[in-house]
């Protein structure tokens, strides 16, 4: 689904920031496994089950780290937020991107809302061939339940942004 989150929304309270250059991020492949890890285990103190929240959050943070991995633009900063709102973290991107890039996110944005999007992620999995770069995507969205949005930000930055809510989550069970 496309459109802003707003994390001025009542009750969202910053946890994380963390930031590094999209060249060096996109490296290395293991940045995504070591930045989700990393993350995940800073913010999961907290949770009634932290080491089952630790790895939920991880491979949620994972799938979007690798799709921004695939997809990213030449250079700039790339800047992870994260906020939380009671059983609800909301994770906040900003992503260096040129106009491919932006319409990359804006294309994936538009699949995200269809009605069919289960049966179209199901059909992305067993399809023959390369894997849909935005699998990530629909992953969470699908099997976490994730609320996603994107947005085209200031300075040539995409805004990805992705609400999870893990705990009781039937998805996440």
């Amino acid at each position: 689904m496309s459109g802003s989150i707003d994390v001025a929304e009542p009750g969202f309270r910053p946890m994380l920031s963390i930031g590094m250059g999209i060249e060096v991020f996109a490296s290395n492949w293991l940045y995504c496994d070591r930045l989700s890890s990393y993350v995940a285990r800073m913010i999961s103190h907290n949770r009634t089950d932290s080491l089952l929240y630790a790895n939920l959050l991880s491979s949620a943070l994972n799938e979007l780290l690798e799709t921004i991995n695939r997809a990213h633009g030449p250079e700039g900063q790339l800047t992870c937020r994260v906020f939380r709102n009671g059983p609800s973290d909301l994770i906040e991107f900003d992503i260096p991107a040129d106009a491919a890039t932006w319409d990359f996110f804006k294309d994936a944005a538009a699949l995200l809302g269809r009605e069919d999007l289960a049966e179209h992620y199901r059909s992305a999995l067993l399809a023959d061939g390369p894997l849909d770069p935005r699998i990530g995507l629909f992953e969470l969205a699908v099997d976490y339940g994730a609320r996603i949005s994107v947005e085209r930000g200031a300075d040539e930055l995409v805004r990805l942004s992705a609400v999870l809510s893990l705990e009781g989550n039937p998805a996440s069970a």
